[in-house]
C-alpha cells in the first residue's frame, strides 16, 4: 500500500463551491458589453479556467472592440466586492475531508490558478488559520495549469517527493496539471465540471466525502509527526 504525506486541493469546485457565483459575474460583466453568456456556455468553455484566460477568449469569441485586461479588471474588481462581503461557501464534504486529513497527521496544501484574495477569505471565514502548510495561487506562478508549476512549487515547498503526494481536482486543466507534475489526481466531477475530460485521474468521485474515504482505504496514511 503506498504511503502518502500530503493532500494537494484545487480551490475553486474543489474546497469552495464558487464555479455558479463566477458565472454570475460573468454574466453581469458581458451584459454591459452587449453580450448574453448562457450557463451551458461557461460550462463548455470557461469553468475551471483562469481569469486571462477566459477574458481573452471571450473577446475572440464575441469580437469584442476591447482588450482582454478591460475584462481581467472588471472580473478581479467584482469577486473582490464579492468576497468584501462573504466568502464563497464551502463544498460537501470539505471540512470534513480538512479535519480528517489533519487528524491523520497529514500535512494539506492548496493549489489553485486563482489570486490569493479568494483563499484568504475562506480561511478567514472558516477560522482554517494554520490548517494549510502551503498555498500556492495564481499569483505566486508565471504559467498556470494546466502547466505543472503550481504542482512542483507546492512539493517543493512542503518538503515532499511527488510520489507521496495526491492532488483533487475538480476540472479538466487541473487534472492535467497534477498528471504532468507526476503526482496521482483524483478527480470530483460537478455540474460545472460535467463536460470537462477527467479519465487522466485515478478515480472520479462526486464530492470530496466519496474521495476521502476512497483515498483512506486505499493508501497509508503517514503522521508526519512520527
Amino acid at each position: 500500500m503506498t504511503t502518502i504525506k500530503a493532500i494537494l486541493f484545487d480551490y475553486d469546485g474543489t474546497l469552495v463551491d464558487s464555479e455558479f457565483l463566477h458565472f454570475e459575474m460573468w454574466v453581469a460583466i458581458l451584459e454591459s458589453h452587449g453580450v448574453i453568456l448562457k450557463v451551458e456556455d461557461y460550462i463548455d468553455h470557461y469553468a475551471g479556467i483562469p481569469t486571462p484566460e477566459n477574458a481573452a477568449v471571450i473577446v475572440d469569441r464575441y469580437s469584442l472592440t476591447i482588450s482582454p485586461s478591460v475584462l481581467i479588471t472588471a472580473k478581479s474588481l467584482a469577486t473582490k466586492s464579492f468576497l468584501s462581503r462573504k466568502a464563497f461557501p464551502l463544498t460537501v464534504g470539505a471540512r470534513r475531508s480538512i479535519d480528517f486529513f489533519i487528524e491523520k497527521g497529514i500535512k494539506i496544501a492548496i493549489v489553485t490558478g486563482a489570486s490569493r484574495i479568494g483563499v484568504d477569505a475562506t480561511i478567514a471565514t472558516n477560522n482554517f488559520q494554520g490548517h494549510f502548510q502551503t498555498i500556492v495561487t495564481g499569483d505566486d506562478v508565471k504559467n498556470s495549469k494546466p502547466s505543472p508549476e503550481g504542482y512542483l512549487l507546492a512539493v517543493q515547498q512542503l518538503g515532499l517527493n511527488v510520489s507521496e503526494c495526491i492532488a483533487i481536482e475538480d476540472s479538466e486543466n487541473g487534472v492535467a496539471a497534477a498528471v504532468s507534475a507526476n503526482i496521482s489526481c483524483v478527480a470530483i466531477s460537478t455540474t460545472m465540471s460535467k463536460s470537462h475530460d477527467l479519465n487522466d485521474a485515478i478515480k472520479i468521485f462526486s464530492d470530496l466525502d466519496e474521495a476521502r474515504i476512497w483515498i483512506a482505504n486505499n493508501y497509508r496514511l503517514h503522521n508526519n509527526d512520527c
